[in-house]
């Protein structure tokens, strides 16, 4: 086993917080970490928390974090937030907002940068839940960065998808048109001391009629006040009811089965493109497309033969979609 994998296990925040920036870093061994704590995980809930830029996550995650905290659960959180176009880093730094909880042994948090990623999460950020895991949390909050029409990974990472709404903001008409309604398993009307509650609570319904009208869970709706610290029990014993479920239904080992299916190609994906990066800068075929010599789909075909065991492959594939 490797040695950082091994730390971690056995709950050295040090070897955690180094095992993220390797992933993060692209370090060589990465893939044997992440090999290495595969098996080791110990079952922490996680819960992705997402919305749009305004609705007052970061506080949301900050009081939930303090409940959790006076429940005596351990508790690690990945902050997702917008790249700095200068340090590549994490521009809002959502950590800055959970400062209290700095000094507390039994909370770790981490700010990751999208770097470029459009699905609302950094590359890293399963990989990076998957250390948190094997180090021993018991609980999970992945703050994502805000809704937007791509941004659905986060169904991808938890157990529980939270998706925190404001009254009288128009979210609602954002996150039916961003296809969350389906990815939803339990809506926050934080801010919820400002008019408009009702209409955004028959608004959501309505639309969960039309989504929802026929699924073995309906997704319930939450209130918190996050500036004067209310709902959080509420809010919690939700999110337990919906880990309940997953656990009668069986629906939650048969997502993390499709997750683990998911993955398998993700990891395939990246290390292609990454090899194809590297070995591809000086190919012929960049100055044949330069010159107009070949189109790019006989380029493409070249590239794929260097990478397919039995070149035959590509030509069968070349030759039945002529044929179509």
């Amino acid at each position: 086993m490797h040695d950082l994998a091994k730390k971690l296990i056995d709950k050295d925040m040090r070897a955690l917080a180094r095992g993220i920036s390797y992933l993060e870093n692209d370090h060589a061994d990465k893939l044997a970490i992440l090999k290495d704590v595969h098996d080791q995980g110990k079952g922490a809930h996680i819960i992705g928390i997402t919305g749009s830029p305004g609705a007052g996550k970061s506080s949301l995650v900050n009081r939930f974090i303090q409940y959790l905290r006076l429940k005596k659960l351990t508790v690690g959180i990945v902050a997702v937030d917008p790249t700095s176009p200068f340090s590549g880093g994490a521009l809002l730094g959502d950590r800055v907002r959970m400062a209290e909880h700095f000094t507390d042994p039994g909370v770790y948090i981490r700010s990751m940068g999208t770097r470029g990623s459009l699905g609302g999460l950094a590359r890293t950020t399963k990989e990076a839940v998957r250390l948190m895991d094997a180090y021993g949390f018991d609980v999970i909050l992945v703050e994502t960065v805000g809704v937007g029409q791509s941004e659905l990974d986060i169904m991808k990472v938890a157990d529980t998808t939270a998706v925190v709404l404001n009254p009288g903001s128009g979210d609602v008409v954002q996150v039916f048109k961003a296809g969350i309604m389906e990815i939803a398993d339990l809506f926050i009307i934080n801010k919820a001391d400002l008019p408009g509650v009702s209409k955004l609570m028959t608004e959501i319904e309505g639309m969960l009629d039309l989504v929802k009208h026929d699924a073995a869970w309906r997704p319930p709706i939450a209130q918190t006040i996050s500036t004067e610290n209310k709902g959080m029990e509420s809010l919690w014993t939700l999110v337990q009811k919906h880990a309940e479920y997953l656990k009668e239904s069986g629906e939650g080992e048969r997502k993390k089965t499709r997750i683990l299916q998911e993955e398998v190609l993700e990891v395939v994906h990246y290390e292609l493109m990454k090899r194809l990066q590297k070995e591809q800068q000086t190919g012929s075929w960049r100055d044949q497309i330069e010159r107009r010599e070949i189109d790019p789909y006989t380029a493409a075909s070249q590239i794929l033969k260097e990478f397919i065991d039995d070149p035959a492959d590509v030509e069968r594939q070349d030759t039945t979609t002529k044929e179509g």
